[in-house]
């Protein structure tokens, strides 16, 4: 019904926010990703938005992307998976991290999130497998072994997941893992 809000940001509160838009102000809840690149108070914001209707409230959710709005909509989709947990799922890790843990079927990543334990975990895995994380934007003939190796030892190192993915994306095709970590870091230093 709501699709996208657009109007003066009013209030920060995370993970809520309030958007005046002609005189009404929406409150909407949003991932931490989206909340840390909204602009300063008094400023213009543009949200895409989810409309939820329950029996005892209506509760509106914002995303600064089509991906993160797609992702919640498939998360929420799932048996046992609200828009909370969908929210602290995206909150806990970026749309690309969480289309890599699906393809790569790792439940270790996804238990990092606060309230996803392993069952959670497993169910979101499975469920979501074809549907979400078939393209990660890895290099073209980069084995996802090669892949997977370079991105663990980058996160081993101390980096997020999003900072290994986009220095994983820049590297040529058919690297090796030592090779590849070397220029992984290379990136991640400049």
């Amino acid at each position: 019904m709501i699709g996208q809000l657009t109007g003066t940001l009013i209030d920060k509160n995370p993970p809520e926010v309030v958007v005046d838009c002609h005189g009404v102000g929406y409150e909407v809840s949003v991932p931490m990703s989206t909340f840390y690149n909204l602009p300063a108070l008094g400023e213009k914001v543009k949200l895409l938005t989810h409309f939820v209707v329950r029996e005892d409230a209506q509760l509106l959710y914002g995303f600064a992307t089509h991906e993160e709005r797609a992702a919640f909509r498939q998360l929420i989709k799932i048996s046992g998976v609200g828009p909370r947990t969908a929210l602290s799922v995206l909150s806990g890790m970026g749309v690309a991290d969480l289309a890599q843990a699906i393809t790569q079927q790792e439940a270790g990543r996804l238990v990092k999130v606060p309230g996803i334990g392993k069952k959670t975990a497993e169910r979101l895995l499975l469920e979501l497998k074809g549907k979400m994380g078939a393209d990660l934007g890895l290099p073209a003939g980069t084995s996802h072994d090669h892949a997977n190796d370079i991105l663990q030892a980058l996160v081993a190192l101390g980096y997020s997941d999003k900072e290994a993915a986009l220095a994983l994306k820049s590297l040529p095709p058919d690297i090796g893992v030592s090779d590849g970590i070397k220029m992984a870091l290379k990136a991640l230093a400049k």
